[in-house]
């Protein structure tokens, strides 16, 4: 309740690790890298909730896992054949959180403040660092 409230007010980091159900995300992959079918949490950004509707994931020959801290945990990390890490100017980055948040339904302050308090700071302490792990940084394709 209290995270929740904070959410809504734009006063939660989403960007930190600890934001995320990292247990659940790696069971959910070494169930899917075990060749086992799993149910998918479905959130709603708007509510900052889970919704009680999953998505079933079916294991496949290649499986694309994507989230802005997905590289952050080493055990995260060692379960990947492939890790691709997208680079995106910054500018490009807050301009299309803009536009995302404001379709959310939050205004421009809120989307800002959080921006400046969390996001950028998150960014550049847990998602640039693994960087060099990866193979090199792919330049986003303009217009994506």
């Amino acid at each position: 309740p209290e995270q929740k409230a904070r959410a809504l007010k734009g006063q939660y980091n989403f960007d930190h690790p600890d934001a995320f159900d990292n247990d659940l995300m790696e069971t959910t992959l070494k169930n899917i890298i075990d060749g086992q079918a799993v149910e998918v949490p479905t959130y709603d950004f708007v509510t900052h909730s889970r919704l009680p509707e999953t998505t079933m994931v079916y294991p496949a020959d290649v499986l694309l896992f994507e989230g802005i801290l997905v590289f952050y945990s080493q055990e995260m990390r060692d379960m990947f054949h492939l890790r691709l890490f997208v680079d995106t100017d910054s500018d490009v980055r807050l301009s299309r959180r803009v536009l995302r948040d404001m379709k959310r339904g939050r205004d421009l302050e809120q989307i800002l403040t959080q921006y400046t308090t969390f996001v950028k700071p998150a960014f550049e302490e847990f998602c640039l660092p693994v960087t060099n792990t990866l193979l090199s940084p792919l330049p986003a394709i303009p217009g994506f």
